[in-house]
């Protein structure tokens, strides 16, 4: 990794706040180009890319099969390398400053039907030991809340207050976040059976594992698409899943959508509107079933 490179992943890491994960996928992007450049150019470095190298990486990215998506978020990972390269006064022009992203098709992720989130918080038979409690929190929290995995799994004991869990968002960002009264009585109960963990004293992580290590992403997921499993046949069960089901339901039973912009922890309402396709679905549904001309068209 250049001095350059090495600069920006600390510009991201302490300016612009970025988690590990994204830090990560930020400089596998960028170390990923620098190797195909230098395969093509021994001799030029990356501040002297010009558009037309980065389209011949566009093109074999395509050719090999790359989805629009993933090749849209690897050009947005050099865009902000070479704005950062200006700020700092290296390159006085961004190459990819007039580039137009490739189309992609709008996937809609399905949420988990209210029926199905009742099957695995209420028909799902959860043991009454430390793990069983935990899971079943874990579940109740990610619905109860929509935070994100990251945020969960970052969760502290001194976070959880009686009607409030305090939440460190995306670019550490801050946000208070209100619990409904049975899920503060499911937390007292879970920190009772915390307290018989032998957990390490180098966390202070409100969840944490049988061993009493702190959660990993890994965990979560498994967790989540396991119990999930049981009850659901979608393809994709995940914690951004229940996530988006928290929005989705909330929509559906009349919640104003800045209320969940900010529960969410979302800096634009354009983030948010992407739950009202899933509300939308909704209520085409309702209104084909309601509606008299449906019902006598037949």
């Amino acid at each position: 990794m250049t001095t350059n490179q090495q600069a920006f992943t600390d510009y991201l890491e302490k300016e612009k706040k970025y988690s590990p994960l994204t830090r990560l996928a930020y400089q596998k992007d960028l170390i990923e180009f620098a190797a195909f450049h230098f395969n093509l150019f021994a001799d030029s470095s990356l501040e002297d890319v010009q558009y037309a190298d980065i389209r011949t990486w566009i093109i074999e990215l395509a050719n090999s099969g790359i989805s629009n998506r993933s090749i849209n978020r690897k050009i947005a990972s050099l865009k902000s390398f070479y704005k950062f390269l200006q700020l700092i006064e290296i390159n006085s022009t961004n190459p990819l400053q007039k580039h137009r992203a490739l189309k992609t098709e709008t996937k809609l992720q399905l949420p988990f039907s209210e029926k199905e989130m009742s099957a695995v918080l209420n028909d799902i038979k959860f043991t009454d030991d430390f793990s069983g409690v935990r899971d079943k929190l874990i579940i109740d929290l990610f619905y109860a809340t929509g935070i994100r995995r990251a945020e969960l799994i970052e969760l502290t004991v001194n976070n959880v207050q009686a009607d409030v869990i305090k939440v460190l968002g995306k670019r550490k960002k801050e946000r208070l976040i209100p619990i409904l009264p049975i899920i503060s009585k499911k937390i007292a109960e879970y920190r009772i059976l915390r307290k018989t963990v032998n957990i390490s004293s180098e966390t202070d992580s409100l969840f944490v594992t049988d061993k009493g290590k702190k959660l990993n992403i890994s965990f979560v997921y498994r967790l989540i698409n396991s119990y999930f499993g049981l009850v659901s046949e979608k393809a994709k069960r995940s914690p951004h899943i229940v996530r988006h089901s928290f929005a989705t339901h909330l929509l559906n039973n009349g919640a104003d959508l800045n209320s969940i912009k900010e529960l969410l922890g979302h800096s634009s309402l354009a983030s948010t509107q992407v739950y009202t396709h899933s509300s939308l679905a909704e209520l085409k549904k309702s209104y084909a079933g309601a509606h008299p001309r449906e019902q006598n068209d037949s």
